[in-house]
This record gives C-alpha cells, sequence and structure tokens, in this order.
C-alpha cells in the first residue's frame, strides 16, 4: 500500500490552518471511502451500523431502539424503516414475536465480507501513521469538541 507523500510546510503556517476545513476535508475522505466499499456489496452506513449492533448483541435490539441509538450518526437523512426493510428482504435479520433483530447466517456472510472492505479502507486511512500519533490526533479533536460544548464522549 503507497501513501503519497506531503508537501513539507512551516510548523507556523500549518498551525494557522483553519481545522474545520481540514476535519471537514478529513471526513469527507475516509466516509468516503467506507461509503465506497460498502457500496460494493450494495449497504450504507446505517446498514453497517446495524449489522454490527445486531451481531454484538443478538436478541437484543428492536428496530425502533436501534434506529433511536443510530440517528445520531446518520448524516445522510437515512430512514431507517427502509434500511431494516432491505436487510429483512436480503434474507439478512429475521425478527422473533417481540421485534427482536437477529442475523441470519446469509446476514453475518454479509456483514463480515463489508468488515473485510471496511479494514482495507482501514488500513489505507492508518498507513504511514502510529499508534501514538492517531491517539494524539483523536484526542486533540475530543478536546475541541468539547471545548464547541459537543458531546466528545467515545460511541457506543
Amino acid at each position: 500500500m503507497t501513501t503519497q507523500r506531503l508537501t513539507p510546510y512551516p510548523r507556523q503556517q500549518l498551525a494557522a490552518q483553519p481545522i474545520g476545513y481540514w476535519t471537514g476535508a478529513a471526513h469527507r475522505e475516509v466516509v468516503g471511502r467506507i461509503r465506497k466499499e460498502l457500496a460494493t456489496e450494495s449497504l450504507t452506513q446505517p446498514h453497517w451500523w446495524i449489522l454490527n449492533h445486531v451481531a454484538a448483541s443478538p436478541a437484543h435490539w428492536t428496530r425502533a431502539e436501534l434506529a433511536a441509538k443510530l440517528t445520531r450518526y446518520d448524516d445522510q437523512g437515512i430512514d431507517f424503516t427502509e434500511v431494516f426493510a432491505d436487510l429483512a428482504g436480503r434474507g439478512w435479520t429475521t425478527e422473533d414475536a417481540t421485534g427482536t433483530l437477529t442475523l441470519t447466517e446469509a446476514g453475518e456472510a454479509g456483514r463480515i465480507r463489508a468488515k473485510e472492505r471496511n479494514l482495507r479502507a482501514h488500513e489505507q486511512t492508518h498507513a504511514g501513521i502510529t499508534e501514538e500519533e492517531y491517539v494524539a490526533t483523536l484526542d486533540v479533536l475530543r478536546r475541541v469538541i468539547a471545548n464547541l460544548g459537543g458531546d466528545s464522549d467515545l460511541p457506543e
């Protein structure tokens, strides 16, 4: 995996850069790559979130509970009703009499395929970045968010 070579800039010039621009640019690139990988399986991020939550806690989530939890992460106005219906229509999820969701074997297989694609995107994103640098970056971003009154806790 090859990483692009960065143009070096003086520290003072970098320090004057607007964080809003750079966090937005990073968001577009990272999320765009993830969405591209998921699209190969005709999945959206909400599909991915649902699959992972249901896999992590089988027979725990109902559609309403999971949609309420995941809506805060959606930036595209996704209709979760349609996403749940799509997963059920594919035969990837089932619901018991109480409406509790479980992944089927096909759903777990699809989740694993998407996970493998996302891992490749994750590896490319982290190329040339040490764990220490990554953690420091996240800590700085969390402080920026907290300074502005936002929720800087880790997502569940």
